[in-house]
């Protein structure tokens, strides 16, 4: 007899999560679930994100870690509402995680919430957070082989990101290759190459992020 464990956990975080989405879509709040393993540049990838759309929308970040609160004081750093949340091992947040942080965030107020989840390629893929999108960040130090590594995360994301374009001359990282597996994986989702902490590529990431909370 084989007892099926993660059905149940799944069942629960997803009732919570379309709970988690009417409450999102009553405020008109857009919630973005940024995917990716550590070192990809999750945290300069939102910060250059908030530079590029702080003017026009109101925005706040949910930081899902391990361990620690280093990140989410960057993000406070920058002059923009964050919220810290440790799992305490577990290597993915879960609604029911976003809810307690959430129920600290003033909604009317806000026009986007982004969520760092913990640095994984694997386990984030499977829970719902009410989001209104998952997008991936791959940074090219980690290789252009990851998505036939790891196709489950590519094939979730609406977007993917390609960080750290600048050291491609550094690192034997394929473009044509990956942009093929992606592709191939996700035909619907559109790469931004960006290289973070130097703000290339970022506006047309930016934009088409913009286009999706206008639409919330």
């Amino acid at each position: 007899m084989q007892i099926d464990m993660k059905q149940p956990i799944l069942d629960k975080n997803d009732t919570l999560a379309a709970e988690l989405r009417k409450r999102f879509a009553e405020n008109h709040v857009f919630v973005l679930d940024l995917l990716a393993s550590p070192g990809s540049g999750k945290t300069s990838t939102i910060l250059a994100t908030i530079d590029a759309l702080r003017d026009e929308f109101n925005i706040a970040v949910i930081e899902g870690d391990i361990a620690s609160s280093v990140d989410a004081e960057k993000i406070k750093a920058q002059g923009t509402s964050a919220v810290q949340i440790n799992t305490g091992g577990a290597c993915h947040l879960e609604s029911a995680m976003v809810k307690r942080a959430v129920d600290v965030l003033d909604l009317e107020r806000l026009d986007l919430i982004i969520i760092e989840n913990v640095g994984n390629l694997v386990c984030p893929t499977d829970f719902d957070l009410g989001e209104n999108a998952k997008v991936m960040i791959l940074s090219v130090p980690e290789g252009d082989d990851k998505p036939l590594k790891y196709p489950g995360v590519f094939q979730v994301a609406q977007a993917v990101v390609l960080n750290k374009v600048d050291t491609m001359p550094v690192f034997d990282f394929n473009r044509e290759a990956f942009e093929a597996s992606v592709r191939q994986l996700n035909p619907q989702a559109p790469i931004f190459p960006i290289a973070a902490t130097k703000g290339d590529g970022v506006e047309a990431w930016a934009n088409w992020l913009a286009e999706r909370i206008r639409a919330v």
